[in-house]
């Protein structure tokens, strides 16, 4: 790959996830969340551990214990027993929780950045960069 082209890709690239972040940013800003709560919310699709959403959030598992912490005193989660590690708690929507994930759902569907390209070509991106990162995790 040429000098040019790598510069161009790392340009296109990082201007999308600007925009990612922005369109995030809005969501929050209109829902008088913060942006890591509206990223939780949208991970949060079944009981997970604090820390499996810090990794599905790309962040510290202290920052996502933060999250929780906020989501929980706004009554959108709570933590239950792990039920096959005593030691675990698990993150769980509560019913309030279901409804401003699916307000947030919504919101990021209508207002993506991906909205321009077909179905065809979002999933044809989505595998053009998961293979550039590999697996999944």
């Amino acid at each position: 790959m040429d000098e040019r082209m790598e510069r161009d890709v790392c340009k296109l690239v990082h201007k999308f996830a600007q925009r990612l972040d922005v369109n995030v940013r809005h969501i929050a800003d209109d829902l008088g969340m913060t942006a890591t709560q509206v990223v939780a919310l949208r991970e949060l699709s079944e009981p997970i551990t604090a820390r499996e959403l810090a990794n599905r959030m790309v962040c510290e598992a202290s920052n996502a214990t933060f999250v929780i912490d906020r989501l929980e005193r706004q009554g959108l989660v709570e933590r239950r027993p792990h039920p096959s590690d005593r030691r675990a708690k698990q993150i769980v929507l509560t019913p309030e929780g279901v409804r401003a994930r699916a307000d947030v759902l919504e919101r990021l569907d209508t207002h993506s950045p991906l909205t321009p390209l077909t179905p065809d070509q979002q999933e044809s991106l989505r595998d053009l960069l998961q293979a550039l990162l590999g697996k999944p995790e």
